[in-house]
């Protein structure tokens, strides 16, 4: 896996993890942690494919490489759709605004 790309998803399932178990108290801001490594590990994946030589030319082609099909191993089953609706967007060339990230 892309060393990149690896360190920013386990970054995000750390945060995953630590969210999944905080308290009340500090609820808001590990979530806010977690959504900012996303985020993060969203920006790392995006580099990565678009330096692909060559590129996926459609969503399905990406999914079946063997990298993401290891990110998708790793990544906590809540976030499967989180990261396959960013990955359609990084096909599709969009790059979210901040604030669209948070809505």
């Amino acid at each position: 896996m892309n060393p990149n790309v690896e360190q920013a998803l386990q970054t995000t399932i750390n945060n995953w993890n630590a969210m999944s178990a905080s308290r009340n108290d500090e609820q808001e801001a590990v979530a806010d942690q977690f959504q900012s490594s996303f985020y993060l590990f969203i920006d790392a994946f995006r580099e990565w494919v678009q330096a692909l030589d060559p590129r996926p030319q459609t969503i399905e082609e990406l999914m079946d490489m063997e990298m993401v099909q290891d990110i998708l191993d790793h990544l906590p089953a809540p976030l499967h759709l989180n990261f396959e609706t960013e990955a359609d967007l990084i096909m599709d060339n969009v790059l979210r605004v901040d604030e669209e990230k948070y809505d």
